[in-house]
């Protein structure tokens, strides 16, 4: 039986990257947000999660520094910051950054468009695909 999601919230704010103005953790991450999971040039990315409002390089780094469960970026929250482009440092909404081509809008930062592929373990969607449909966020 799955825990609900209200015991799986964090009770205590986790230690952040003081490099950061945004509240970020993560495993090995680098100034531009690259992890020890992820560190390809386009891993440029940190991303929310509305069970603890942190931003993490990656789901894998959010299970290796928390102490909960992992809970997507909830879809009517979707039009608040959300992911944390670590190139130039600019916060976007998720609608945003779903919306975004893979690139930052701010300064044109490629993304790792492999991202698409697993968008639902940090966003509230319909589910993941290869992010060629288009579809209704």
């Amino acid at each position: 039986m799955a825990t609900p999601a209200t015991e799986r919230e964090t009770t205590t704010a986790p230690d952040t990257d003081p490099r950061f103005e945004v509240s970020l953790r993560g495993i090995d991450v680098d100034s531009e947000t690259r992890c020890a999971h992820w560190d390809d040039p386009v891993d440029v990315v940190a991303l929310r999660f509305g069970c603890c409002e942190t931003y993490y390089p990656c789901d894998a780094c959010h299970d290796a520094a928390a102490d909960h469960e992992a809970v997507p970026w909830p879809r009517d929250r979707f039009d608040e910051p959300a992911v944390l482009c670590g190139a130039c440092r600019t916060t976007l909404t998720a609608r945003t950054y779903l919306d975004s081509d893979d690139t930052c809008p701010a300064c044109g930062a490629a993304f790792n468009p492999g991202c698409r592929k697993h968008r639902d373990r940090y966003f509230e969607v319909e589910g993941s695909d290869d992010g060629d449909d288009g579809d209704n966020l």
